[in-house]
């Protein structure tokens, strides 16, 4: 698949978002895409899946079938989740939807929310029903745009083996991030978009990473991992200070 001097901006008179932006992304690889908030990271991912199309340029031969993610899965829709993913299952011509079906729900701890009105779901379940649709049709192409949000400690432990899965079978995932997570995605490509281009990096575990520890007061841990993923640094993870011995 490739994106051929692909252009982007929403309307006629808006700003370019994406200028002439030409790469490769090979079968069995793994990119990552990076950038500050408002760098145009989903605006490409949409390109990739095909969910928007090039003002100019073109994005030619996409594997097909593709899953794709929104980094917030749109809830406000009158299905249950066992409706919707059978009727997205059915959409993407999966011969048995209900097997598919409930396989991602039971992997990905859906079943006791089946009947489970979309609307009435928290942000973290929701986002695994929009996970399980993208899944249910064995892409050779998933996208997923922040899909750590709001998930639970074993649904982003899950991720990682999802995108091993399908690149293992020789499919492509591309996937952006804000939380820090990209460390546990050993072996991807990165992308870099700024000002309107991309730029290529080398798979993270030959660029030499430095994993570098900082302490801050419990009070400020937040604030400061925001303001580092901001700066386009990644948060490998958060922990409590072990407490101090007393004599």
């Amino acid at each position: 698949m490739r994106l051929d001097g692909v252009s982007y901006r929403y309307g006629r008179g808006g700003r370019w978002v994406l200028r002439d932006v030409s790469v490769d992304l090979p079968p069995g690889a793994t990119v990552v895409v990076l950038g500050r908030n408002g760098a145009g990271k989903s605006t490409l991912l949409q390109l990739v899946a095909g969910v928007l199309k090039p003002s100019r340029g073109a994005v030619r031969e996409r594997p097909k079938p593709v899953g794709w993610v929104p980094e917030r899965f749109p809830a406000d829709q009158p299905f249950t989740v066992d409706g919707y993913l059978g009727a997205m299952a059915r959409l993407h011509g999966v011969a048995e939807p209900a097997a598919v079906g409930s396989a991602w729900v039971e992997r990905l701890g859906l079943t006791p929310y089946r009947g489970t009105r979309l609307a009435e779901l928290s942000k973290g379940t929701a986002q695994k029903v929009g996970l399980a649709q993208a899944l249910a049709p064995n892409p050779r192409l998933l996208v997923l745009d922040e899909p750590w949000e709001g998930l639970d400690a074993a649904a982003r432990d899950l991720v990682p083996e999802i995108v091993a899965e399908i690149v293992g079978r020789g499919g492509t995932v591309l996937v952006s991030d804000h939380r820090g997570e990209t460390g546990r995605l050993p072996g991807a490509i990165t992308w870099t978009v700024a000002e309107g281009t991309v730029s290529l990096g080398t798979p993270a575990d030959e660029e030499g990473t430095a994993i570098i520890e900082i302490a801050v007061p419990a009070a400020a841990a937040a604030q400061t991992a925001a303001a580092l993923r901001q700066a386009g640094h990644d948060v490998v993870g958060l922990r409590a200070a072990a407490p101090k011995a007393t004599v």
